[in-house]
């Protein structure tokens, strides 16, 4: 049956420059360039062309082009062509459009619409190359008061995680990515000192090394879940939902269970892995804190406990909830939070903005007094420095990265994930697409990132007249909100610019 969905991208080629030497070709993981040697040319099946950029970065002679195809329906504000796109890809084949990546929909994004308060006379700015500036964060619940004799803290204080710097890298399970970027995220929060989440595919054995910086997750699918697998890592994550897939569970396609997934994941090669939505564990909060108790019993109470779950309307009473279960850090993953596959009319339609959701859960728990019993991490839609520090305004502890680490290591954010055939090797299946991954180099560059963005946290703070990263947890003084409604600005109880 001839498809009525037309190609997304146009391959520009100069025939000028193209010297047919094949490499566009080698690199395409989805065949859209092949050569023809009775013309002695390269062609391109754009259908397949996904945008990825590879070919043109490795074409030696800068002979490619690669650009949206400028073909155009009648115009119609309500049919885009993105949803004529949709509605034909389901003709084609009855099923579900899947995507990956975060919702990509031009939702109000709050951190464009919060500026920084900044010292002038009266509260001096700090030099952070001439002064100690910390960025250390403790993850974990923290008592109201302690007894401190002869400077030493008297009795037992609950598991604490310390980081570095108020960055991790997000849950990004192995099948969803490849060996190759997982081992480069573990390694690269192990030199850094933070942490990078092993997602719920379970953990492969020769990475366990990366233990101290390493959180791992219990899903519904309890893929992998074993009494190692707990006792190896630094934190233990119970995943209840997240932002790009709200309600729906966990889904990775049967084509990227290789046989290295199924044995980690425990599952049949080929088959799709899913994690049931509802996780039949939990049906209330009692329930919840039972999970809870039985995992720091099969910890020995030495690693917080966190709980994920994604960012809805109700967020802020579920992390009450959460919170008085026993849980020592609650994770909110937001509306833009990515994923490796997903239903797109999932990902763009459910869920709230993850910054609407921190300030409610922050108001809550302070005004329940149970703020310090747990800490708050976020995630969902973080691209630079600038939305970290702000989170952090807002009444973070910490935040987690995924995109921005992808990017980081190659992803041009194409969004084909769940296909396994990443061109850069981020997410891909096939064994000899992953070594495209030089894990040494990907770990430096991770690095380079978790420094950079570390030094302008710095940099934003010193500006601010503050000197540790904990002085500005949940001090929404410094925030002022530029173009919000006033209904906005209630919700994430910051002033408007020039109050």
């Amino acid at each position: 049956m001839k498809s009525y969905v037309l190609p997304e991208f146009w391959v520009d080629r100069d025939d000028y420059r193209c010297i047919r030497c094949g490499v566009c070709v080698n690199q395409c993981s989805y065949d859209t360039h092949y050569y023809d040697p009775e013309d002695d040319v390269v062609r391109a099946r754009e259908e397949r062309c996904t945008g990825c950029q590879r070919c043109a970065v490795f074409c030696p002679t800068n002979a490619l082009t690669i650009r949206t195809h400028p073909y155009e329906y009648r115009p119609n504000a309500n049919w885009r062509k993105e949803n004529i796109r949709d509605l034909n890809r389901q003709a084609d084949t009855g099923g579900v459009v899947l995507t990956g990546m975060g919702n990509d929909k031009p939702l109000r994004i709050y951190w464009d619409h919060l500026v920084l308060n900044a010292s002038q006379v009266t509260n001096p700015s700090i030099d952070p190359l001439r002064e100690p500036m910390e960025l250390d964060t403790f993850l974990g619940a923290k008592p109201d008061q302690v007894d401190v004799t002869c400077g030493r803290v008297q009795g037992s204080l609950p598991p604490q995680i310390h980081l570095s710097t108020p960055i991790m890298f997000s849950a990004m399970s192995y099948g969803a990515v490849s060996y190759q970027a997982q081992l480069s995220m573990m390694r690269a929060a192990g030199e850094y000192g933070t942490l990078a989440n092993t997602g719920e595919g379970g953990w492969r054995r020769e990475l366990r090394v990366y233990g101290a910086s390493t959180i791992v997750q219990v899903a519904s699918g309890r893929f992998g879940v074993d009494r190692s697998y707990l006792n190896e890592a630094a934190m233990v994550e119970i995943k209840i939902g997240q932002g790009a897939k709200p309600g729906i569970g966990g889904h990775l396609p049967g084509e990227k269970v290789t046989p290295p997934v199924a044995e980690t994941r425990m599952i049949p090669v080929g088959t799709d892995a899913l994690s049931p939505a509802p996780q039949h564990d939990i049906y209330s909060i009692e329930d919840l804190s039972m999970l809870i108790y039985a995992l720091k019993e099969a910890t020995h109470y030495e690693k917080p406990v966190a709980v994920k779950i994604s960012a809805v309307h109700n967020a802020a009473a579920i992390a009450s909830g959460i919170v008085r279960a026993g849980a020592d850090v609650v994770v909110l993953d937001g509306i833009r939070g990515g994923t490796g596959a997903a239903p797109k009319i999932i990902r763009d339609n459910v869920g709230i903005p993850i910054e609407l959701a921190l300030a409610a859960v922050d108001q809550r728990l302070r005004e329940e007094g149970i703020r310090s019993r747990a800490s708050v991490v976020v995630a969902g839609g973080f691209r630079n420095s600038g939305d970290v520090i702000k989170a952090i305004a807002l009444g973070a502890d910490a935040v987690y990265i995924g995109t921005p680490a992808l990017v980081a290591i190659g992803c041009t954010v194409c969004q084909k994930c769940y296909t396994g055939k990443c061109p850069w090797g981020i997410t891909a299946a096939d064994p000899r697409l992953g070594k495209r991954i030089n894990p040494d180099i990907a770990t430096q560059r991770l690095v380079n990132l978790l420094r950079g963005w570390s030094f302008e946290i710095k940099e934003m703070l010193g500006g601010m007249g503050i000197n540790a990263i904990e002085s500005l947890r949940g001090n929404r003084l410094h925030l002022r909100g530029v173009g919000l409604a006033e209904w906005e600005l209630e919700v994430l109880g910051v002033k408007g610019a020039g109050r």
